[in-house]
């Protein structure tokens, strides 16, 4: 039987929580070309957040690709995002997919995690790994495909809790995959790599739209003077409904994704006019929040990144919601302390950024409370402070109602919330 030597390509939020289960029972190398971030990890610093008490795990970090040529499993965990025309950007797993088959070895198994379009694996990255190896799929590798279940910042559905799809390119392989995978979690073997592709996509395919509708349903109430919050909770009284919540989608999974399947169905001439409306309506949630502050001089912005305890921006939809307030002459303040500045977005360098409440100079006439971080339940951002550096009859629109509406009224507050 093979002792698999493990080498996890790319070390993010994916990568890093994987490797470190899989280091209780192999010999585990992380690879990723972020030297900054090798370093990090070798200090035991993991800038996610994903990882606590990152020092108890034996992993070989390296910014050296040669470490690819010392493994016999090889997991790709790179990110797949999107282009400013929302079509997929492939380059970050056509990059790892290179470096992998320039130091593939023989008898080595390649598993991609990254979320992708049926059929992505096999016609975008397989090709990749032959050319750039020499060796041939079947006499000389073997891949798979597992996708990833990371939801960044949850602490509860951890990589060991949620179940594992697997897939892979013969029933010989298939089985390598299950002894690995097997050891740190339940597995799902699916039919085949391209089912298990789809089976990924669709996930968060169905999240998003079922939250479009949510977001449609919250556009509606809007102009009928209602309050979606209530109607949910009135029509979550029904057995089968199913509950959802509306919110602007962002980040590199529910707001992306979709994007994957409707650029695969168009290529085969369908056009998925569901999803697409779905994006659609998801889109437009930004400007229901700016236009809520339209005459309003400045506004602060508590939470820019695309969640709540996450410290990423990518893809935050704080950001057009910015936009769309600047479009309108606000001056627009920011403060997140829990954001980390690798990824942030090049306005946020173009905006002040709020550190205390203390260096305020002028109140503001607007609160908007974006993500909202387990941190603003410290005392110090209660809604008496928040009122302390605001104008009489100021805005504070809520997102997600972190703050209780009722507590806000009283303190003058013009309380809103999706």
């Amino acid at each position: 039987m093979i002792k698999e030597k493990i080498c996890v390509v790319g070390l993010g939020y994916v990568g890093l929580p994987l490797a470190c289960l899989l280091s209780k029972h192999f010999e585990v190398s992380g690879f990723d070309i972020n030297e900054k971030k090798i370093k990090d990890l070798e200090n035991g610093f993991d800038e996610t957040g994903e990882v606590d008490d990152l020092k108890k795990y034996q992993i070989n970090y390296s910014s050296d690709p040669a470490v690819i040529g010392e493994a016999t499993f090889i997991i790709v965990a790179v990110p797949t995002p999107i282009t400013e025309t929302n079509e997929p950007d492939l380059s970050p797993v056509e990059s790892a997919s290179k470096i992998v088959g320039q130091h593939l070895k023989p008898g080595a198994v390649v598993v991609y995690e990254s979320t992708v379009y049926p059929g992505c694996t096999e016609e975008i990255c397989l090709p990749i790994l032959e050319q750039e190896s020499g060796l041939k799929l079947g006499r000389d590798f073997e891949i798979g495909y597992s996708p990833e279940r990371i939801n960044p910042g949850d602490k509860v559905h951890t990589v060991d809790k949620i179940e594992k799809i697997i897939s892979a390119s013969t029933p010989e392989a298939l089985e390598r995959l299950k002894k690995v995978y097997g050891l740190i979690t339940k597995v799902f073997e699916a039919s085949s790599i391209k089912v298990a592709e789809a089976a990924k996509v669709i996930e968060n395919v169905q999240r998003s739209l079922n939250i479009a509708l949510m977001n449609e349903l919250a556009l509606i109430f809007d102009k009928l003077g209602i309050s979606t919050k209530d109607v949910l909770a009135a029509a979550g009284t029904k057995w089968n409904f199913h509950k959802y919540q509306p919110g602007l989608v962002g980040g590199h999974c529910i707001g992306v994704d979709p994007y994957y399947l409707t650029h695969k169905a168009q290529q085969v001439g369908y056009d998925p006019k569901i999803i697409l409306s779905g994006q659609e309506v998801n889109e437009s949630m930004a400007g229901l929040v700016a236009d809520k502050f339209a005459g309003k001089k400045n506004v602060l912005i508590m939470g820019i990144t695309f969640k709540e305890n996450v410290p990423d921006s990518r893809n935050t939809k704080a950001l057009n919601v910015i936009k769309r307030l600047t479009a309108q002459g606000i001056k627009v303040f920011w403060h997140d302390p829990v954001f980390t500045a690798k990824h942030k977005p090049e306005v946020f360098s173009t905006l002040p950024y709020l550190k205390s409440f203390d260096e305020i100079t002028e109140k503001f006439d607007g609160i908007l409370i974006f993500s909202p971080h387990a941190v603003f339940a410290e005392p110090k951002y209660a809604l008496t402070n928040l009122r302390n550096i605001c104008k009489d009859n100021s805005v504070i629109f809520d997102v997600k109602g972190f703050y209780d509406k009722t507590s806000a009224q009283n303190l003058g507050f013009t309380y809103l919330t999706l």
